[in-house]
């Protein structure tokens, strides 16, 4: 099994990259690959991605040796499972509510010992029925990530709980929906954010998970020094509407200047 570029350098001490793809097409996944991330975010839980743009997203990234994490939605265990059997690297599960969430969630992503994820073997992880039955179960529980998103007011009393609860990888903080949860949507200095994202990091260091949340290169050194060690940098969408909005505003700059120019130049011959 390809083992995870992001289990890596997370057990190796570093931090790990990572880039959120909205847009379909694959080639935005190789690209984001090519560039450096060390991770690609798919999105399943908000992006209309059918099963096969998601698996040549997969591929985009795997064929520049970087992983891919797959947000699912809250559905029926093949959603969880399928972003795996297609060989994402991990799955990141959004709005855990509770200690008992949680673990239903471990139970149904990790195999034997940890938990009962439906077994098949005949998938791009498990090389296609290839690998050895004991060998794959052992790799996948050791080679695949599984994320947690805390995102919600309401699992902050089961948190600690939450975090020493053995079987994942990954504490996510998602300010987002959290800014949302607690009335104060957009507010992202409100002190019980603040709050909130340091604890989701301290919670996960004190139990040996990896503290993980969004960011960017403003807060990065922040983020890094509260301990976190898995962050996404940005997004697609966000980076082409940006650059969009730049070269128009540089062009229409430009042409009211040229505009300009020529009006002062034909105004009078003498002036």
């Amino acid at each position: 099994m390809r083992r995870s570029r992001v289990l890596e350098k997370l057990r190796a001490g570093e931090t790990a990259s990572c880039f959120k793809v909205n847009l379909s097409d694959p080639k935005i996944s190789e690209i984001v690959a090519m560039s450096g991330f060390d991770c690609v975010w798919l999105d399943q839980e908000h992006i209309g991605q059918d099963w096969s743009e998601l698996n040549a997203g997969i591929w985009a990234a795997k064929a520049h040796d970087k992983d891919v994490m797959v947000r699912i939605p809250r559905g029926s265990y093949s959603d969880y499972i399928r972003p795996l059997e297609m060989d994402a690297a991990g799955i990141l599960v959004p709005h855990i509510m509770s200690l008992e969430d949680a673990r239903k969630v471990v139970n149904m992503v990790r195999f034997h010992p940890v938990g009962r994820r439906p077994l098949d073997g005949g998938n791009a992880d498990g090389a296609y029925a290839t690998l050895d039955f004991n060998e794959y179960l052992e790799q996948a529980n050791q080679q695949r990530f599984v994320v947690l998103q805390i995102e919600d007011p309401e699992p902050l009393d089961d948190l600690e709980a939450i975090a020493a609860l053995e079987g994942y990888d990954m504490l996510f903080f998602g300010p987002g929906d959290f800014s949302q949860g607690i009335g104060a949507p957009g507010q992202w200095d409100h002190p019980k954010l603040i709050e909130t994202r340091k604890k989701v990091a301290e919670m996960a260091n004190k139990y040996g998970k990896y503290a993980a949340t969004v960011g960017s290169p403003d807060n990065l050194d922040e983020l890094v020094e509260m301990g976190y060690k898995f962050i996404n940098m940005g997004a697609d969408v966000i980076g082409l509407s940006s650059y969009c909005r730049n070269l128009v505003k540089r062009f229409e700059t430009g042409a009211e200047n040229k505009t300009g120019e020529k009006k002062k130049r034909t105004d009078s011959p003498y002036k």
